[in-house]
């Protein structure tokens, strides 16, 4: 006759946690990874090849930069702004990871593999953990569905791109940037980066009619900068 071990509340409360980071984590990674197939239509149509497409979402693999390199170039920017745009935006992903770099402490050989998967959404899901295991997890599950399912929609969306005709008919384009939107809107919660976003919002729809393709969004960077401007000013006078 066996016996099972018997399961403490610490253990009972432990499997329950670890279930609920993988359930968030996958809802996230599939919610989001389908965006993946508004991607592959847009990219299409703004012309390019079906290897070049599934080559940006295998390489680069951060949705916000790739939607503004090929809606830049889609409406006819210059590919030197198209990247420029694309790299700004890429940048914050340096930040998540000194962030996550000390929250999880991963060790030195996964570091590299790791890099690839710091995005918005895994860097959301493992910083929205209370210890480090969960951290790790959250981000795993997150980072390995979400790159897969993206990656396996951005084909699909690239193949069927001429079935579908104008993504903007259908409202695709807009899919991947508001979904962007929705994740970043979550993290405002202070004064200073409301206003950051508020007046980066103006800066772009001000440039949108008079600069070239993928320059407004440089220059709603100055949105940071200014505010803290202002700030560091307001503080400093008595």
């Amino acid at each position: 006759m066996t016996t099972e071990p018997l399961q403490t509340p610490i253990d009972r409360a432990q499997g329950r946690s670890r279930a609920a980071v993988v359930r968030d984590a996958l809802g996230v990674g599939v919610a989001v990874g389908l965006s993946g197939f508004a991607f592959g239509v847009t990219s299409a149509g703004a012309g390019l090849s079906l290897a070049q497409t599934c080559a940006l979402s295998l390489l680069v693999f951060t949705g916000a930069s790739q939607f503004a390199l090929v809606g830049a170039l889609g409406v006819g920017g210059s590919p030197a702004a198209a990247v420029a745009g694309a790299l700004f935006l890429g940048v914050r992903n340096a930040f998540y990871g000194l962030r996550l770099a000390q929250l999880m402490r991963l060790p030195r050989a996964m570091r590299p593999l790791a890099a690839q998967w710091v995005i918005d959404e895994t860097s959301a899901v493992a910083m929205a953990q209370p210890d480090r295991s969960s951290a790790r997890l959250g981000f795993a599950v997150t980072g390995a569905s979400l790159y897969l399912l993206w990656n396996l929609t951005t084909f699909l969306g690239a193949l069927g791109a001429e079935a579908l005709g104008d993504p903007s008919a259908w409202g695709l384009d807009a899919a991947g940037p508001a979904v962007f939107l929705a994740l970043l809107a979550s993290m405002l919660r202070g004064r200073q980066e409301t206003l950051v976003a508020v007046l980066a919002v103006a800066l772009a729809l001000v440039c949108l009619p008079l600069l070239p393709a993928g320059v407004p969004v440089l220059v709603s960077a100055l949105a940071a900068p200014i505010v803290l401007m202002l700030h560091r000013r307001r503080e400093a006078s008595p």
